[in-house]
């Protein structure tokens, strides 16, 4: 049969049509969910019935959350404001928002990201009121960025007394170098009485280099000096905050209980995402070595592991966008006292896939088995608290974003 240039040509025309319809990115996930104002009801393992409750909604974007003495709850709106809910914990009525924001935070930044991102009030607080906070400091215009108009941002520590509805005394405590971007942070007091902080480093090599503070964990004393027996302490050309490094975004941080070990939640960039056990003066890996793979699908590393490299304690291949992360110590729920519970903002890629994670640990914190928890509520969990009452609470990184509580009931 005889083909003739103009069906060649057609062919070649089509595959590379067929090509680029492959290549275009699919509209992934469901439709946005709403939830509703009436409790959830979900049977779990091992614990069974649970009672899911939106406790308030109208939060934009909150990224973390941190409870005071009285049952009140803090939550930032991430680069944007300190919020006030009232009565969340205390058992005397309903909750409610405050309608104005905790004065004497930084000012939002004119970029995203910038601004405030993670609270921790300090282990005496109820005698200081000493509420610690990360934020991204903006700095001067990046040269021909691209889109124009681009900063950069520096990783920044303070502190202030939180005194009714406005934090005063506001003291920088600490500012990380200028660099090109910017990404969360995390903070954690130890049961050594020293503060640690996570920083991001995930699209360069910067979380090798001893010589700047980000892809770290960094260890404190509460006045944001390096604590004096840090691994790189007296090192010619080390930051003598480092405690860790070779992270990517750090996003989930928490004390264990009973032993004072400190772990981190670690995003991998498309799967290989990891809880690590953080140990002076150790290197995780990043960028060298990772579980994950680039977004184009190729890997990042030949192996995930190499010499001189910790191994995460727990690993999720696919991705789950890991986020905040606590232990349980109550005794609402008695099966999952010492579970660690993780949140989740999406699975493998997809949009509203978000979770809450739990996770059964041995004592020595090597896992045993997990469940997904909240999934049919399609939200990004960006933080999870377990409350003075007992009971567990997320935060959801929503446009309209909200605080549920999580409690016990019959099936």
């Amino acid at each position: 049969m005889q083909v003739t240039r103009q069906a060649v040509v057609a062919g070649v025309a089509a595959a590379f049509a067929f090509l680029a319809g492959a290549q275009q990115q699919p509209d992934l996930g469901i439709k946005p969910v709403t939830l509703r104002a009436e409790p959830y009801t979900f049977d779990t393992a091992e614990q069974h019935g649970i009672k899911v409750s939106v406790v308030v909604h109208g939060l934009a974007h909150p990224f973390s959350l941190a409870f005071l003495p009285n049952g009140d709850a803090l939550v930032t709106e991430r680069g944007a404001k300190l919020r006030l809910v009232r009565g969340v914990a205390s058992g005397k009525g309903a909750a409610a928002l405050d309608p104005e924001a905790i004065a004497g935070v930084p000012e939002p930044g004119a970029f995203r990201g910038a601004g405030i991102a993670e609270i921790a009030l300090h282990p005496k607080f109820a005698e200081n009121q000493w509420l610690y906070f990360t934020y991204n400091k903006p700095g001067g215009e990046i040269p021909n960025s691209n889109p124009p108009g681009r900063r950069q941002a520096a990783v920044a520590l303070g502190r202030g007394k939180l005194e009714g509805k406005k934090l005063t005394g506001v003291q920088e405590l600490f500012v990380g170098e200028w660099e090109n971007g910017n990404s969360g942070s995390r903070l954690a007091f130890g049961k050594d009485g020293l503060l640690y902080m996570t920083t991001g480093a995930p699209f360069d090599d910067s979380a090798q280099n001893l010589g700047n503070v980000y892809g770290k964990v960094l260890r404190m004393r509460d006045d944001g000096k390096p604590a004096p027996d840090n691994p790189f302490v007296g090192k010619p050309g080390a930051r003598a905050e480092i405690f860790t490094y070779g992270h990517r975004d750090q996003l989930g941080l928490t004390v264990h209980p009973a032993t004072g070990s400190v772990l981190n939640a670690e995003h991998g960039p498309n799967g290989g995402d990891e809880v690590n056990l953080l140990l002076p003066g150790r290197n995780y890996g990043w960028p060298k070595f990772s579980f994950g793979r680039n977004y184009d699908g190729a890997r990042i590393s030949p192996a995930p592991l190499g010499e001189g490299i910790e191994q995460p304690l727990i690993l999720w291949l696919p991705s789950i966008a890991p986020t905040g992360l606590t232990f349980y110590t109550g005794d609402r729920f008695p099966t999952w006292k010492g579970n660690l519970f993780v949140g989740s903002a999406r699975v493998g890629e997809i949009p509203r896939t978000g979770a809450l994670e739990r996770v059964v640990v041995n004592d020595k914190l090597e896992e045993l088995r997990r469940e997904r928890l909240l999934s049919d509520l399609h939200q990004r969990i960006r933080d999870v608290r377990q409350g003075p009452d007992g009971l567990i609470y997320v935060i959801t990184d929503e446009d309209d974003g909200a605080l549920i509580r999580i409690e016990p009931a019959p099936l």
